[in-house]
């Protein structure tokens, strides 16, 4: 049980038009729980959202980077409500496969990259992201490795990103949030 639980409908008028604008047009899934809980205080969705809809929707990341950035973070943050909403939907539509979204959820960077093949993109993501998460510092090496593949503007997107979706691992963790019943579950290690 959620320490908070959502809205459920009916919403008033003004939390049924926000609750859509955090949606896509055309999904045919309630609004995310985790939605209808920020909802709860509206002024602080109001300005979550455009921070959040701003990187999901005008970043400079490519779309696979973006997701293979968001899979990761929240798997190292324990996120499986995050991780699960992700590789159901925006991770495929991405070009993220199941080996790859499984491999995110290794918590051994080695294991990871052996898992499934990585780009040189990728295996600087991860080794980045493992270093923010468990240090919240980036190493020279790593920070050289981003700047082989990307442009000032995308650097300081990857950082707020990673952070973004670390916090976004916070909420719903701390909120004990119930994973959505359509979203993939999280890879359970043998």
């Amino acid at each position: 049980m959620p320490r908070i639980e959502p809205l459920v409908p009916p919403y008033s008028p003004a939390v049924d038009q926000a609750l859509r604008r955090w949606m896509p047009p055309g999904v045919p899934h309630e609004p995310l729980r985790l939605f209808r809980v920020l909802h709860r205080n509206p002024e602080l969705a109001s300005r979550m959202f455009a921070l959040g809809a701003g990187l999901l929707g005008h970043g400079l990341l490519p779309a696979g980077d973006r997701e293979f950035v968001i899979a990761r973070v929240t798997a190292r943050s324990g996120c499986a409500y995050e991780w699960g909403v992700h590789a159901a939907t925006l991770a495929p539509a991405a070009g993220l496969g199941p080996e790859l979204l499984r491999a995110t959820a290794d918590p051994d960077p080695a294991a990871a990259a052996a898992a499934a093949p990585l780009t040189g993109r990728q295996a600087a993501l991860l080794a980045a992201v493992d270093e923010l998460h468990d240090t919240a510092r980036l190493s020279e090496p790593a920070w050289e490795a981003l700047r082989a593949h990307y442009e000032d503007a995308q650097l300081l997107e990857f950082l707020v990103l990673a952070g973004w979706y670390r916090t976004i691992g916070y909420l719903a963790n701390g909120l004990l949030l119930e994973e959505e019943p359509w979203a993939e579950p999280f890879p359970v290690a043998p």
